[in-house]
């Protein structure tokens, strides 16, 4: 319980690391119940706020994820989604309480100002569960008062609908019958924390340079990049011929525009295994030319990459790009078609990852019609 409320009051300190860290070792019972237990202070009906948390507002930020090509899956991403929403109401709305007991002319204004916090802290819980870069993440918070408005609207039958959901006879009965979908719902957190766990163990072995890299993915799905760099880092000092980590060193420092340190990087990769990651390498520098603006280099790259990966929409993206920068508009537009294309039949558990470049083949294309 300790240290489950630490997380919660470390959100008004580093929001970033407490929502990584609420995915990996926090109790979606206890954030729930810390819900019930602040409403109940506020003197607002218990249970309605984590009932419109859990049934509109975080089923609606999945919708919404879904529809910017995140490629969620509602098993997998509903109870980390809710654990970080829950954590992040009830640190936006602890100082709330002060405000009622002491200064309540001011409470107006203090839930204006809690408002705009719990979207600030859903900002970090949409990168962390989903990955998203900024400017996703962001669009996707400032549209999350779409499925509120539409619940307000609809307040009548759905108060009275939560209200008979809320109801003891009917809370048995779903424990009683659906207690294995439920507990379906919390499984993708439980397995997330639990593999977390595993890997943090295994790090102990200072010469486990392949639980360090894992942990490295982590990190790097959820854009904790430099925290991703360390434990890359630590990887290659326990493991040098770790040819992975050198791979995914040379893709963030390119993300970051170091490019020189990214060359480094593939450079190694090339020399330690030429085919590493089915020729992905190529892919990568490629689009480090693309940075760099050589795009007859990084077509060269890239077209020899399509030739042996031709469904994989982030290089046929790349190749689009190589081929506009060239002035070659309309092999352009065709290569990002094919990357649309490709993200569109990628398998689900590829999808999340593939989503992004169809998305961007898509508005690429829209802007080359024009």
């Amino acid at each position: 319980m300790i240290a489950n409320t630490r997380l919660v009051l470390r959100l008004y300190l580093q929001p970033a690391a407490a929502m990584s860290d609420i995915l990996d070792r926090a109790s979606l019972l206890f954030a729930s119940s810390l819900v019930l237990v602040v409403s109940w202070a506020l003197g607002i009906s218990f249970y309605l706020p984590l009932l419109i948390l859990a049934a509109v507002y975080v089923p609606g930020v999945l919708v919404l994820s879904s529809i910017a090509g995140s490629g969620i899956a509602f098993h997998r991403d509903y109870a980390p989604m809710l654990t970080c929403t829950a954590s992040a109401w009830t640190a936006a709305s602890l100082p709330l309480l002060v405000f009622a007991w002491f200064q309540p002319r001011l409470l107006v204004a203090a839930i204006s100002a809690a408002f705009v916090y719990f979207l600030v802290l859903m900002f970090f819980a949409v990168r962390m569960v989903f990955g998203t870069g900024n400017g996703t993440a962001l669009a996707m918070v400032s549209l999350s008062w779409i499925p509120l408005v539409g619940a307000y609207f609809l307040w009548n039958p759905l108060h009275y609908l939560l209200g008979w959901v809320a109801s003891p006879f009917f809370l048995f009965y779903i424990f009683y019958f659906l207690r294995g979908e439920l507990g379906d719902l919390g499984a993708g957190l439980r397995r997330g924390q639990t593999f977390r766990r595993n890997l943090e163990a295994a790090t102990l072995n200072p010469h486990d340079g392949e639980a360090q890299y894992q942990l490295g993915l982590v990190y790097q799905q959820r854009r904790q990049l430099t925290e991703a760099m360390r434990r890359f880092h630590n990887a290659i000092t326990a493991d040098p011929s770790l040819t992975d980590a050198h791979f995914q060193m040379g893709r963030i420092a390119r993300q970051q525009g170091r490019l020189k340190d990214a060359l480094t990087h593939f450079q190694i990769v090339v020399t330690q295994d030429e085919r590493h990651s089915r020729s992905e390498v190529l892919r990568e520098v490629g689009a480090l030319y693309l940075t760099a603006r050589q795009f007859e280099d990084a077509r060269s790259q890239l077209s020899e990459y399509v030739e042996h990966r031709p469904y994989d929409p982030e290089g046929l993206f790349y190749l689009g790009q190589a081929l506009e920068g060239m002035g070659n508009t309309k092999e352009a537009r065709e290569t990002y078609a094919r990357a649309d294309e490709a993200a569109r039949v990628t398998p689900q558990y590829f999808r999340r990852a593939a989503a992004r470049w169809g998305r961007l083949a898509r508005r690429q294309t829209r802007r080359l019609a024009d």
